[in-house]
């Protein structure tokens, strides 16, 4: 597991590699705090705190968590459940819940979590885009009656 912390006065931004799945949703949307190609890759000084929690809030995985130091609100993790399949790929699951795999191990990963639906991952329940490489493709859907 590849578990690090980025430390400013007002905000830990926590980041678990094992469960990212690179949408690049964190870069993409702040580059000025992260920066894949810069080392280390998250900056927590390159942008406000503010700015930091709001684009790690649109992390789909979870890979990404912050925790404020500066009394600022924290991330709401009480709301509920929601879950999306993404065409071609995982379920990403929003709100509060907890993952358990057929061992009956149990994570409590919520607010966020991209769980595996091709069923190749290493890392189930979570994604780690094996559905990539085995061109996972979704059933098409079904019309609905009226």
């Amino acid at each position: 597991m590849a578990k690090r912390t980025y430390e400013s006065a007002s905000i830990r931004v926590f980041w678990d590699s094992d469960i990212c799945v690179h949408v690049g949703l964190c870069f993409n949307g702040l580059p000025e705090a992260f920066d894949r190609e810069a080392r280390p890759w998250v900056d927590v000084d390159g942008a406000s705190a503010d700015a930091i929690a709001a684009q790690i809030e649109q992390c789909p995985s979870g890979a990404l968590r912050y925790e404020r130091l500066d009394g600022a609100p924290q991330e709401d993790t009480a709301r509920p459940v929601s879950i999306m399949p993404m065409t071609n790929g995982p379920l990403y699951v929003r709100g509060s819940f907890t993952v358990a795999d057929r061992k009956g191990n149990e994570w409590q990963v919520g607010p966020r979590a991209a769980l595996c639906r091709c069923g190749r991952s290493e890392n189930a329940p979570f994604c780690d885009t094996s559905h990539r490489e085995a061109k996972f493709r979704s059933a098409p859907r079904a019309p609905v009656d009226e």
